[in-house]
């Protein structure tokens, strides 16, 4: 390991918190004039400190703005594992309008990080609820019944008490971890929070976010992750000694070469990934999701379509608070976004893929800083979709009054055929058949995995730059003639094909071996005639994608070898997405069984735990897809009706 440099520690983007230039490079040069700036620390109920900055805006002359003299002030409240030092280039973007509507803000380091005291605990399982709440005893030693929810609540009665000309409420906002602090803060929250934005949260580390997606190991993600979160107080970035992060891993071998060689036993979550394998109880009690039994607090979750890290997480977060939503307080906004885009820059693109609008500007002004400008001073109206939306092809917001909006669509499959083809028909309907070649194959093989973008694959948080952001919308052309990638593909849509809801693979499918993971992807084709913009002409674009490990096809929790050249069904949510594909456009479905080095290695031989593998049990193994009435592999998809 090597300590990274200031300015890589002001640019690292975890789970992600917001990708931001170095603030000491972005603060503005009035920075001064408009924020007296405190440091503190917090007393937690245990003795721990935590530690604080608070950005009071100072009154400006004839202004009648409100400040430290003037118009008491909520509170935006953030707390993050990536240190607070620096933190004045939030307000250049992410922050500015609501630093131009006056609020207070606080910005503090969690638990065992950077300034704060105690130790730190990768995403800190959630304690028992109290009867009487985190301000009641909750246990027979309250102090040692902590996590970020109590945490969260004694820093908040801390803050209505001692920071001067606050109105006494409080809201939280913050993206990936920020956002799961966020969120559980909301559990059992102050009574001054009155507000709260979880943005690109996780919710569940094994069923799809950053660590695992399906019981399939984030091998790179998880790897760097874990490295530079548990090698000391601050951040450090793993040292590779190659550019092509590919042949680091591949030349690696099994996984339990990771503490042979590197980490020693060193890092806590990556023990924890070699330990817990399969969905036990040690993930379970880590995900908030069975907490989540009453919307206390105003939500705003927010999520990007490509989000490359925890897109799972902000969805199924609000698809757990929607069951308990009886007062019309819990709110869906989804746009065009990597990790975190939202929250600086424009988003009038991502990657080669334009938008036509400032999507996240829009967002920042008219969707985040009116929400908390409603709930925590009464300003404005309570005019708030459901669900807003970003419809990408057709390049526009979209209101929902419920998500998904099941009673506006349709199921319909888009069902493989012989020869590449993909028709879109009637779920109900079977797809084009011949009675030969009811089936496409490929040989699936660890040695040589399909890269699961193009090489070479800087690491994750590259000081140089890495395209990591922006992965998911990568033409997938760099992939699309390999012999061990299937590709089916409609012909050239006669009119606008609009989707809005889940997504959901069903893939018969055999294997020569005894375990197998199967990649779906539903991707737009441009046409290849595109004057406009012939960086696009043919350009495949991903719109869903996921990856279901076979050994968990009946069980998360009890994984079973498959019976080799059996046809099996699996089953499982690419996720949900509103997207038009365009008329003129074509749309493909793609199956593979590697996404290399983002998945590790399945070795296609059954063993108890792929952690533990060995060499030898990696094996090359034959993969048949089947598209007979029987058994139909399809994508099923949900159309809009005509509008």
């Amino acid at each position: 390991m090597k300590r990274a440099t200031p300015a890589f520690l002001l640019l690292v983007v975890g789970f992600l918190v917001i990708s931001t230039a170095p603030a000491r490079l972005q603060q503005p040069a009035t920075f001064a004039d408009r924020f007296e700036v405190s440091d503190v620390m917090i007393p937690a109920r245990d003795g721990k400190r935590l530690h604080t900055k608070i950005f009071t805006p100072r009154l400006r002359q004839g202004s009648g703005a409100a400040g430290s003299d003037g118009e008491p002030l909520p509170i935006i409240f953030k707390r993050t594992p990536y240190g607070i030092e620096g933190s004045a280039g939030n307000f250049n973007a992410y922050y500015k309008a609501l630093a131009d509507e006056g609020y207070i803000f606080v910005h503090q380091d969690i638990r065992g990080k950077f300034g704060s005291e105690g130790e730190f605990v990768m995403q800190r399982p959630a304690r028992p609820p109290s009867p009487r709440g985190y301000g009641g005893p909750g246990s027979e030693d309250p102090n040692k019944a902590i996590d970020e929810g109590t945490d969260t609540y004694d820093s908040i009665e801390w803050l209505i008490k001692n920071v001067r000309n606050n109105n006494g409420r409080v809201g939280m906002l913050g993206v990936s971890y920020d956002g799961w602090t966020t969120i559980m803060g909301a559990i059992e929250p102050h009574p001054a929070l009155k507000a709260i934005s979880p943005q690109a949260s996780p919710a569940d580390m094994w069923l799809g976010d950053d660590f695992h997606h399906n019981g399939a190991f984030r091998l790179s993600y998880g790897f760097e992750y874990a490295a530079m979160m548990e090698s000391g107080k601050d951040v450090q970035q793993f040292s590779f000694d190659r550019y092509d992060t590919f042949d680091w891993y591949l030349s690696l071998g099994p996984l339990a070469n990771v503490n042979e060689k590197y980490l020693k036993g060193k890092i806590p979550t990556w023990n924890d990934y070699v330990a817990h394998p399969d969905y036990d109880e040690f993930w379970k009690r880590q995900t908030m999701i069975p907490h989540l039994n009453s919307v206390k607090v105003p939500t705003l979750n927010v999520a990007g379509w490509w989000d490359q890290e925890d897109f799972y997480g902000p969805i199924r977060i609000y698809d757990a608070l929607e069951r308990f939503d009886t007062q019309g307080m819990n709110y869906l906004v989804v746009g065009p976004w990597r990790h975190g885009g939202w929250a600086n820059g424009t988003g009038e693109s991502l990657g080669a893929i334009p938008f036509g609008s400032n999507t996240a500007e829009y967002f920042r002004e008219k969707v985040q800083a009116p929400f908390f400008a409603y709930f925590l001073k009464d300003k404005g109206a309570k005019d708030f979709p459901q669900a807003l939306t970003f419809e990408a092809g057709a390049n526009q917001w979209r209101r929902w009054d419920q998500w998904p909006p099941t009673a506006r669509t349709e199921v319909r499959s888009l069902a493989f055929g012989p020869n590449e083809t993909l028709a879109l028909a009637d779920a109900k309907a079977s797809a084009l058949r011949t009675s030969d070649s009811a089936f496409d194959e490929y040989v699936s093989d660890p040695a040589h995995p399909v890269p699961y973008r193009q090489r070479p694959i800087q690491p994750t948080y590259f000081p140089g730059g890495s395209k990591w952001s922006t992965w998911l919308v990568e033409d997938q052309r760099f992939v699309d003639d390999r012999p061990d990638v299937l590709s089916w593909e409609t012909s050239v849509l006669d009119q606008d094909v609009t989707i809005a809801g889940e997504v959901k693979a069903h893939l018969f499918a055999s294997t020569t071996g005894s375990d197998a993971d199967w990649i779906v992807k539903l991707i737009d084709v441009y046409p290849e005639d595109h004057p406009s913009n012939w960086a696009l002409a043919g350009f495949q674009l991903m719109v869903s994608n996921e990856v279901f490990r076979g050994r968990y096809r009946t069980s998360f929790e009890k994984p079973a070898p498959i019976e080799p050249n059996t046809v099996l069904e699996y089953t499982w949510s690419l996720h949900t997405q509103n997207y038009t594909f365009k008329k003129g456009h074509r749309i493909m479905v793609q199956v593979q069984s590697t996404w290399f080095p983002i998945i590790d290695r399945n070795p296609q031989t059954f063993v108890p735990n792929i952690f533990l593998a060995k060499e030898g049990d990696f094996k090359a193994a034959t993969h048949r897809v089947y598209r007979t009435p029987q058994y139909p592999s399809r994508v099923d998809v949900p159309v809009v009706r005509a509008r």
